[in-house]
């Protein structure tokens, strides 16, 4: 689990950096990505309907990436708003390919 300090949940953040934030995207995911001034990074998911009607496949999903997310926050110390946006076809790849993608992306946009 994120801790609250990694999380962003505004609304008016999400459209702020959807608005004046940089994006990358690799396969199935999109970084949409903007440095803050707070001292932490926070991470926002999306994970919209057109992946699945069903709510447990949505959640599985955001399980998946928040941890893979978790596991590479640990190291970081630049301070960026990131949302990551899901794209239909996610939810039949397996982990380590949602894992891979996700860490390349994380480090393109940290380093």
């Amino acid at each position: 689990m994120l801790s609250k300090v990694n999380r962003l949940t505004k609304k008016n953040d999400f459209d702020f950096v959807f608005k004046n934030g940089k994006s990358e995207k690799k396969g199935l995911l999109i970084f949409k990505f903007l440095k803050n001034n707070l001292g932490s990074t926070r991470i926002g998911f999306i994970v919209s309907k057109k992946i699945s009607n069903k709510a447990s496949v949505r959640n599985k999903v955001k399980r998946r990436l928040r941890y893979i997310i978790q596991k590479q926050l640990r190291d970081k110390k630049k301070s960026l708003d990131i949302i990551i946006v899901a794209l239909s076809g996610i939810e039949k790849r397996d982990f380590l390919e949602t894992e891979e993608t996700a860490t390349f992306l994380l480090k393109k946009i940290i380093n």
